[in-house]
């Protein structure tokens, strides 16, 4: 965090210091109850029905104290504390943020999207790394209540900021977007997920296109060409720059010659008319898509295209993306359980019917969590999919999961097909499944533990 002055900030915020001084600095700022308090010289901004501990803030002294409590609940207070008393706690938590955003001039690119948005963004940040000071969320950490955080990050050596969206419910990119007024907006691609927080897929989609209003006067909004809900996405009110990228004619950042390698995917990179071979680790054309959004933020940001695409070939894949290990008995294990929705066991599946051909192919799949009313329609449209392939083995794990398996089973999957409540039933019973023949895909919720050590018990 840029440091700001005790007296500087109750200036901005019109407030009344009823105890403490004012001639320090701030280092650091968060929302009490939602943050840790884990630094010295911190702003916290408390709530009038926020209980405190006392004595934990004064063992982290100096701390300022925003709030819109009343004083008689906050005299007598350490020595340490300056209270800052405000009107509007509401009022004053978005005036700081709005402040201390406006202090940086610089590029902020925020990434949404059903899959890829991590990956996307870790392109983007390994890329820029290697010459630029580069402010980014960690690994998928992108709830809203991390904005605040990630934000006070920036500093006065920051060049450029690379952030990801979480989408739980309706209004959270909006949230995160008053936060970062981002520049250049991405999104990957919108598939089904989290039909809980949005009522249905139309809502899911407008909670996607919220990134849209977003973006800052003048940026830049990066979209999926080859994607079937992202052109339903409403834009006539956007005036900034607009561009596509993937595999359609309509791409301006286009690939072509698209082919499997060793430990990833060659493709032709077509920009203008200019072409560009590009190399990229991990597997799937899923993965492809990914690393256009990223070059194509990376060539807006002004890094010539020859240099992002010589960097992208040291991006390392994320574990348990889609993460290929030696197992036991000379099996494969592709490990994708860091996340499970309709869109990512889709993308899985290509992989597999590529690198699966004239292989035992094991299909493993968890439950897909928040589909709300939909779980069951998407459930089965994956038996449908697992129906159409040629898989040796699909193991399902959970009730939720159990509708695929019945129905692949229904449309006559000749798979040998086998239902677990949960993952702890498997045990070692699938051992003599496995061989130098065998490929297993194994996918699973992120929240499950379970499927996470299940993976790690398959592999060598």
């Amino acid at each position: 965090m840029k440091p700001i002055k005790v007296k500087d900030i109750r200036k901005l915020l019109d407030g009344i210091i009823i105890t403490g001084s004012e001639d320090w600095i701030v280092e650091d700022a968060i929302y009490y109850n939602r943050h840790d308090h884990t630094k010295r010289h911190s702003l916290l901004f408390i709530s009038r029905d926020d209980v405190i501990d006392w004595e934990a803030i004064d063992r982290k002294g100096p701390s300022l104290l925003i709030t819109d409590k009343p004083f008689s609940e906050v005299r007598n207070v350490p020595k340490t504390i300056t209270i800052l008393q405000v009107k509007s706690l509401v009022q004053s938590y978005w005036k700081f943020i709005t402040y201390y955003r406006g202090q940086f001039d610089i590029p902020v690119v925020t990434i949404t999207g059903t899959c890829g948005k991590t990956t996307t963004k870790d392109m983007i940040k390994h890329i820029l790394e290697a010459t630029w000071n580069v402010q980014a969320s960690i690994s998928s950490q992108n709830e809203p209540r991390r904005s605040l955080p990630y934000l006070m990050g920036i500093d006065e050596n920051t060049e450029v900021a690379v952030f990801e969206h979480g989408l739980g419910n309706t209004g959270n990119i909006t949230h995160q977007c008053l936060i970062y007024q981002p520049t250049i907006g991405i999104i990957t691609t919108i598939g089904v997920h989290h039909l809980d927080g949005c009522g249905n897929l139309e809502g899911y989609i407008r909670a996607k296109e919220e990134i849209v209003g977003g973006i800052q006067k003048g940026g830049t909004l990066i979209l999926n060409a080859d994607d079937t809900h992202t052109k339903k996405l409403r834009l006539q009110s956007f005036t900034g720059k607009i561009i596509y990228f993937g595999t359609s004619k309509h791409a301006q950042f286009k690939a072509d010659n698209i082919l499997f390698g060793k430990g990833g995917m060659n493709f032709t990179l077509r920009v203008d008319q200019n072409r560009y071979p590009v190399f990229v680790p991990g597997y799937g054309e899923h993965q492809v898509s990914n690393a256009l959004a990223a070059l194509a933020a990376i060539h807006e940001l002004g890094v010539p295209l020859e240099i992002a695409i010589s960097r992208l070939k040291s991006y390392r894949p994320m574990g348990r993306h889609l993460e290929f290990t030696d197992g036991i008995n000379g099996s494969t294990i592709i490990d994708d359980t860091w996340t499970n929705n309709p869109t990512s066991v889709e993308a899985a599946l290509n992989v597999v019917d590529t690198l699966g051909k004239e292989k035992q192919v094991i299909v493993i799949l968890g439950d897909i969590n928040r589909l709300g009313s939909f779980e069951k329609k998407y459930h089965q449209e994956i038996g449908s999919m697992i129906a159409k392939r040629n898989i040796h083995t699909l193991i399902t794990i959970g009730k939720k999961a159990e509708e695929i398996a019945k129905q692949a089973r229904k449309e006559g999957s000749l798979a040998d097909i086998r239902i677990f409540k949960d993952v702890h039933e498997v045990g070692h019973s699938l051992n003599h499944l496995l061989n130098k023949q065998s490929l297993v895909l194994i996918k699973g919720p992120m929240s499950s533990r379970g499927m996470i050590d299940f993976a790690n018990r398959l592999k060598k």
